[in-house]
């Protein structure tokens, strides 16, 4: 199964600019459905980052972001090649990580 993460990271002098997009439902548990049934609450809680077995972005997250939310930050002393590792957890205990190279 392929990850639901995406992640690009360019390295631009000594700065690495990291672009992810994370396919999630990201729903709140407050919107009703079709039918007027209410859609049970599925978001991502917690999504970190690493870089060289160091944490360098941390989110967590609540009811209230949209669905398949995009992050994009910037961190400094990352080295083409390297791999950058992205994870997340969600309220139902799913979760899900993905790897990718610096460029």
């Amino acid at each position: 199964m392929a990850s639901s993460i995406r992640i690009r990271a360019v390295q631009q002098g000594d700065i690495v600019d990291v672009k992810a997009l994370v396919r999630h439902p990201m729903d709140s548990g407050f919107v009703k459905d079709s039918n007027g049934k209410i859609i049970p609450a599925h978001f991502i809680e917690t999504l970190v980052f690493e870089y060289g077995g160091k944490r360098i972005f941390v989110a967590d997250y609540g009811r209230a972001v949209s669905k398949d939310p995009f992050i994009e930050f910037k961190f400094k002393g990352g080295k083409k090649g390297q791999s950058i590792t992205a994870k997340w957890v969600d309220n139902k205990g799913k979760s899900d990580q993905a790897s990718y190279k610096i460029m």
